[in-house]
């Protein structure tokens, strides 16, 4: 009877302990304190580190202020493009803040937010080569981060007849390209500029746009009272002004008109 009331015990003390480290509920993360969330540090603006190397940008704000609604203390889990939904699924965080763009098949694993912000993907290849739409990809090697929507998008429209490289982060896709690995890349619009205004050398511009990319905030799929508090919370910031005076401050244009579900 003894060994039974412990093995009780230590099975509501796994329940309990492991309750708190998933975290599915609102109610769980207020009375912990603290939520947990996965944020990218190498795409600015959205996320980037500062001069004390500390995580800032957009979607970092976005993290902070949503911590200051819930009333916790936010502690911030840098990720890379291909780890956010295994970090998300084996509970290494509660959520994530990170451009993740919303798709059917990533629906499947997680949930997602009404998108608090919006990303171009942009196909860049140098001056001078015939690149005007997807068809133009044909039998080239295309460079992407792996895990995005631009390697999910390539794959399903052009599958074998593009050569796709696929690379751990966005520094190291825009880089390939400077360096002449890929004849192309799919990347961020607004990054991308960014990178080749600073490398004029390589000679490298935009071709088409690939897709207008609406981001949500990402939660694991059984954490529906957590997507309901999250839904509002990003409905309301948008009515009060909030998200656009964040995206104002990175992005120096308002807040695109963005779609809802």
């Amino acid at each position: 009877m003894r060994m039974l009331r412990y093995l009780l015990s230590a099975a509501l003390l796994v329940a309990i302990t492991s309750r708190a480290a998933t975290a599915q509920t609102v109610d769980e993360i207020v009375s912990r304190g603290t939520v947990n969330i996965g944020v990218l540090v190498d795409l600015p603006p959205y996320g980037l580190l500062n001069a004390k190397q500390e995580p800032d940008g957009y979607d970092i704000e976005v993290a902070k202020l949503l911590g200051s609604y819930m009333g916790v203390k936010v502690n911030l889990v840098p990720l890379t493009s291909p780890n956010r939904i295994p970090f998300l699924v084996t509970n290494k965080v509660d959520m994530i803040v990170a451009t993740f763009g919303i798709t059917p098949e990533r629906a499947k694993t997680v949930l997602f937010s009404i998108p608090y912000s919006a990303i171009e993907n942009v196909v860049f290849a140098p001056k001078g080569t015939a690149i005007a739409n997807l068809q133009d990809l044909k039998g080239l090697r295309v460079g992407v981060p792996r895990g995005t929507v631009q390697d999910v998008l390539l794959n399903k429209n052009l599958g074998d007849a593009v050569k796709i490289s696929r690379f751990d982060d966005d520094p190291s896709t825009y880089q390939a390209l400077l360096a002449g690995q890929v004849d192309a890349i799919a990347e961020t619009g607004l990054t991308g500029d960014q990178f080749y205004a600073a490398h004029p050398e390589g000679n490298i511009e935009r071709k088409f746009i690939l897709l207008q990319q609406p981001n949500g905030i990402t939660m694991r799929k059984d954490q529906w009272n957590l997507h309901q508090w999250v839904n509002t919370f990003v409905y309301f910031t948008k009515v009060n002004g909030e998200l656009n005076a964040l995206y104002e401050k990175w992005f120096k244009k308002p807040l695109p008109v963005l779609p809802t579900f």
